[in-house]
């Protein structure tokens, strides 16, 4: 439902940070590829286009139909399974009418939306192992379709995900320390088992990932040497860089040293060419938008609202510190995007889809408080 609303309340300071960091982001792949450059301009034309409408559109209406959007998204993710297009050794993509988009990505706004209505109708019942078991039983399916595309990140992103939205919507304290009681010596089990020659837990390369994060001298000339240039590519650009677009025979990104630095690398090519100051400014972005999506969270009309904020909060939070992690060695390399920088227009515009909720939620914590 379409409802009324004064300009002056309207979010631009969250809409001009989302406008600069995509612009950072389209300077930065015309930069790594040139032949990318027009498409992400077109992913940020639909995704603006997309978040000002929904933006506009009560998100009480939208999640009234959470059911159609938790089974339009397990159709999404089982035309992958059986449709889907293989890249890289993954298959992730499909197409439909032509147009060729990675359901994955669309998964977690979608989630977002059905857990937000999901957890606001059993909100009294959120600590019971009823409701418990039944949003574990509800989210299955889509988490063990997204694995099997292989996609390791984006199912331990979603996993997460749905930790901070039972957080968020009120699940026990106790519940909550039982479950870190059991899961942080399972987690230190598992690392163990996965560490194993023979190990069948997962796959070989994502195994590699990780032997070469801990051991990067044994791995330097093969998987551990996206990262190890990477990391040379973000000390070389000092405090201001190379600068965007240059023929530097030194630079890394010119050398190709880095394959797809558009999308998994892509802060190498930011710490590069914009130095440490470039760096700062993506990061310092990054951080605003997030820390913003909490505001927003904590002055929301109801818990839906709270956990669409917190949620997309998550989303981009954690994405972030996880595909920088990745380019400055922190941690294992896992091939997640960064948000809004990263080149994909499935990924672009689902974040805007979602920025576009955040901003519903905004908009009506606003008339909550001048009704």
């Amino acid at each position: 439902m379409l409802k009324k609303y004064r300009v002056r309340d309207y979010d631009f300071k969250l809409i001009i940070m989302l406008i600069a960091i995509t612009v950072v982001g389209i300077l930065v792949i015309g930069s790594a590829d040139r032949s990318y450059q027009s498409k992400q301009i077109l992913g940020f034309v639909m995704g603006l286009f997309l978040m000002v409408v929904i933006s506009l559109f009560d998100y009480s209406t939208f999640l009234n139909f959470y059911w159609i959007i938790y089974i339009g998204n397990l159709v999404l993710l089982l035309l992958v399974e059986f449709f889907g297009e293989k890249s890289n050794n993954a298959q992730r993509w499909v197409s439909i009418a032509g147009i060729r988009f990675q359901p994955s990505e669309t998964a977690k706004i979608l989630l977002i939306l059905f857990y937000a209505q999901y957890i606001m109708k059993h909100k009294e019942t959120i600590s019971s192992p009823k409701t418990i078991i039944s949003m574990l039983v509800l989210l299955a399916p889509p988490l063990l379709l997204i694995y099997r595309q292989p996609d390791l990140s984006t199912t331990i992103m979603i996993a997460l995900l749905f930790c901070v939205l039972l957080f968020m919507g009120g699940l026990s304290y106790k519940i909550i320390f039982g479950v870190l009681a059991i899961a942080v010596p399972l987690f230190v089990i598992f690392l163990t088992l996965v560490l194993q020659p023979d190990q069948t837990l997962i796959k070989d390369y994502q195994q590699t990932r990780i032997l070469a994060w801990l051991n990067p001298s044994e791995y330097s000339t093969s998987e551990g040497y996206q990262q190890d240039n990477s990391k040379m590519a973000i000390g070389s650009g000092e405090l201001f860089g190379k600068g965007l677009n240059n023929n530097e025979i030194s630079s890394v990104k010119n050398g190709n040293f880095i394959s797809e630095p558009q999308t998994d690398f892509i802060f190498a090519i930011v710490g590069e060419e914009l130095g440490f100051a470039g760096g700062c400014l993506v990061v310092g972005l990054l951080f605003l938008i997030t820390l913003e999506c909490l505001m927003i969270a904590r002055k929301a009309k109801d818990i839906a609202g709270v956990l669409i904020a917190a949620g997309m909060a998550t989303v981009i939070g954690f994405q972030s510190f996880m595909n920088i992690g990745v380019a400055t060695g922190i941690v294992p390399n896992t091939g997640i995007p960064l948000p809004f920088v990263s080149y994909g227009l499935t990924s672009l515009v689902s974040l805007y889809i979602g920025m576009g909720f955040v901003l519903n939620v905004r908009l009506q914590c606003v008339r909550k408080y001048s009704n």
